[in-house]
């Protein structure tokens, strides 16, 4: 088993630990985070019915102008600040984050970060 895969199931079991205890439901949903190597991608999703109520991504088509490379915190920042906007369009003020087993550091961060400064609870 090569390092990437080894890493990949790593964080894969650290999700799954992780969304035993984070649901969302429809007054606070959950704010997934998911990241790879050139974009960052997030959602609010209502776990009680299923669906994805809102979601912003470095590949959004108001973001992909702005951007020359969707894999860095300037683009995380960006990313929280649109879904942060999404959020409130649909009027959602809090939500419960969820790093995808993740370590709440660099991109992911950066995201909640912006999201909270633009009004976002957690």
């Amino acid at each position: 088993m090569n390092i990437t895969k080894e890493k990949r199931l790593k964080r894969l079991k650290r999700h799954k630990g992780l969304r035993k205890k984070v649901i969302g439901n429809q007054d606070r949903p959950r704010l997934s985070v998911f990241r790879s190597l050139t974009n960052l991608y997030c959602q609010l999703i209502d776990d009680s019915s299923g669906k994805t109520l809102a979601s912003a991504s470095t590949l959004s088509k108001d973001l992909k102008g702005k951007l020359t490379y969707g894999g860095n915190t300037k683009a995380a920042e960006m990313v929280g600040v649109k879904i942060a906007e999404e959020a409130k369009k649909i009027g959602i003020t809090k939500v419960v984050f969820d790093k995808g087993g993740y370590k709440f550091h660099g991109r992911v961060k950066a995201l909640a970060e912006s999201a909270r400064a633009n009004d976002l609870i957690f």
